[in-house]
């Protein structure tokens, strides 16, 4: 099995706190779309003709194309690839883009099965300091609206730890998705990147900086109300009802190879990755010319080891000593159970005599202990 990723590079408003690669101009939508239906065909092999279990149109915002657009691609996808007639099929959108006609069509015309809506809080007031495109009614209407299109597949992102968010929003944000029974949800720390317009508004003094300590307890929070309403964290910011893990999320976890389209989209197939432009006119000048406009770099055994490392410890099924023998030798193996200790006696680690597990606790440290177990 493997995945299919498609970077749909358009906003229709700039999130304070967001670096991914997007135009709030929309002049090259349409050039965009064509080019990413040719890439497709450009890069049909990459995979090596293995069955798709998971498409992911993520952004940007996805929404933004119309059904005819969409479907541009899904024909594309389905003329080149053979598609699991289980796959999970994504779409990324913002609640302003979901009224009830648009769903409707998507279900009746698209492939898409499942909603990834980034709803991010319920609150107006931290909707406002985001700067999101979207107002807390069409936050809750959306969900409604999807619901009522037959969607019931669907996941929510939320942020935790902004300013404007108190605990008692935070709980209120969470008791929300309880109340629609939405069966995954995101759930991310606000974070402070290079080049945003949050990251200017700090260095300028006119927003105050971060508090770790707020989001480290409405971290805390998250994971007690998850746990209080049978939800597992499967990892460190994915939760779900049992049976509704994300293949798209998992198949990252667990290292499945996936091809990303777009610009700016990234491909791994275990041994190496590449990543296209991030940059729409060079992109779209690149694909009518026939030619992939990306960087490629193959792994060395190290990274292989440190990225599995990175990415096991994360989820709930935890890092295999055994996969590390085999995967990578012995020499890493030893390294790992050597390093591995401190974090135990820390009780940042758990152990069931088979593979090790990040604490509640060491979940606030995950970035941390992956880097001291690198090689």
């Amino acid at each position: 099995m493997a995945g299919l990723y498609i970077h749909i590079p358009f906003c229709r408003k700039a999130c304070h706190y967001c670096n991914f690669h997007f135009s709030t101009s929309f002049k090259l939508k349409t050039e965009l779309v064509e080019a990413i239906a040719n890439e497709l065909q450009l890069q049909q092999n990459y995979l090596n003709k293995q069955t798709i279990n998971s498409i992911y149109l993520g952004g940007g915002t996805p929404s933004v194309l119309n059904i005819n657009e969409l479907n541009i691609i899904f024909d594309k996808i389905y003329q080149i690839h053979n598609v699991s007639p289980q796959a999970e099929i994504t779409l990324e959108a913002n609640p302003d883009d979901l009224n009830g006609e648009f769903l409707q069509n998507l279900k009746k015309y698209t492939p898409v099965n499942r909603l990834s809506i980034g709803i991010q809080s319920f609150s107006e007031e931290d909707l406002r300091w985001m700067n999101r495109a979207h107002n807390a009614i069409e936050a809750r209407s959306c969900i409604e609206y999807a619901q009522d299109a037959g969607f019931d597949n669907l996941t929510v992102d939320l942020i935790y730890g902004a300013p404007t968010t108190s605990d008692e929003q935070w709980l209120k944000n969470l008791q929300i998705i309880f109340d629609y029974d939405i069966p995954h949800i995101s759930c991310y720390a606000l974070t402070v990147e290079d080049d945003t317009a949050l990251s200017n508004f700090i260095k300028k003094g006119k927003r105050p900086a971060i508090n770790d300590e707020n989001a480290a307890r409405q971290f805390e929070i998250l994971q007690d109300e998850m746990k209080r309403n049978a939800f597992l964290q499967y990892e460190i910011s994915n939760f779900a009802q049992p049976d509704k893990f994300a293949k798209h999320n998992t198949n990252y976890w667990f290292g499945v190879p996936y091809l990303g389209i777009g610009p700016a989209a990234h491909s791994f197939n275990g041994t190496s990755r590449q990543w296209n432009i991030a940059n729409n006119p060079q992109y779209i000048r690149s694909i009518a010319n026939e030619k992939v406009p990306f960087t490629h770099e193959n792994l060395t055994v190290t990274q292989q080891y440190n990225e599995y490392v990175m990415t096991s410890l994360r989820t709930m099924w935890g890092s295999d000593p055994i996969t590390i023998n085999e995967k990578f030798g012995k020499q890493y193996l030893k390294y790992f159970n050597q390093k591995i200790i401190q974090h135990i006696q820390n009780k940042n680690v758990v152990t069931d005599g088979k593979k090790y597990f990040l604490t509640d606790k060491g979940k606030l440290f995950a970035d941390r202990i992956a880097m001291e177990l690198f090689f």
